[in-house]
C-alpha cells in the first residue's frame, strides 16, 4: 500500500466529522509511541513552552548523569540516543527558540561532560556539528533573542 500526499489526508479529513477526527487521532496514538507523545504535547504541553523546555533539560540531566564512562564508545552511544530524544522533541515544538535552547543546553552539558570530549574526535564533530545547527537556528530569530543567544554561544566557544 502506498501512502497519500498531504494534500489529498487534509482534503479527505475536512470532510470527517468532530467524532470521526477524535477516533482516527486516537486510532494513530495506539499504533506508536510517538503519535502518542506528538498528541500529548499538543494537547497538553504547546500552551506552556517554557514548563516544555525545564521538562525536556530535566530529562536531559538524567540521561547525561545515566552515562557509562568506561569507554567513549558507550559515552558516544549515549549521546546520539540523548541528541536523537531532543531532535525529536524540537520537531514537536517546531518553534526555533526551543530548538535554540535545546540544542545550546546540549552543547553546554557536552562541554561540562567528564571526561572531556576534546579527548573524542567524533564527539568533538557532535558538539561543533550541534553549535552550526543552533547558530543556524538563531539567525531566524528576532533581533533581541539573537543578542540573548549569540552570548550563550559565545559563552561555550569562549571556554574552549
Amino acid at each position: 500500500m502506498k501512502a497519500v500526499t498531504i494534500k489529498q489526508l487534509k482534503d479527505e479529513l475536512a470532510h470527517k466529522s468532530a467524532q470521526d477526527l477524535k477516533e482516527l487521532c486516537l486510532h494513530l496514538a495506539r499504533f506508536k509511541k510517538e503519535n502518542k507523545e506528538l498528541l500529548t504535547y499538543v494537547l497538553f504541553e504547546s500552551h506552556d513552552e517554557d514548563g516544555y523546555i525545564v521538562t525536556l533539560k530535566e530529562e536531559v540531566d538524567v540521561q547525561f548523569d545515566e552515562i557509562n564512562t568506561h569507554s567513549f564508545y558507550y559515552i558516544r552511544k549515549s549521546m546520539r540516543k540523548i541528541l536523537t530524544g531532543i531532535k525529536k522533541h524540537i520537531r514537536y515544538s517546531k518553534k526555533k527558540e526551543t530548538e535554540v535552547e535545546l540544542l545550546l543546553y546540549f552543547c553546554a552539558k557536552l562541554k561540562a561532560f567528564r571526561p572531556s570530549i576534546k579527548r573524542s574526535v567524533q564527539l568533538q564533530n557532535v558538539f561543533d556539528t550541534q553549535l552550526r545547527m543552533a547558530k543556524k537556528a538563531i539567525e531566524k530569530l528576532h533581533e533581541d533573542l539573537q543578542y540573548d543567544f549569540q552570548l550563550e554561544v559565545d559563552n561555550l566557544l569562549d571556554n574552549e
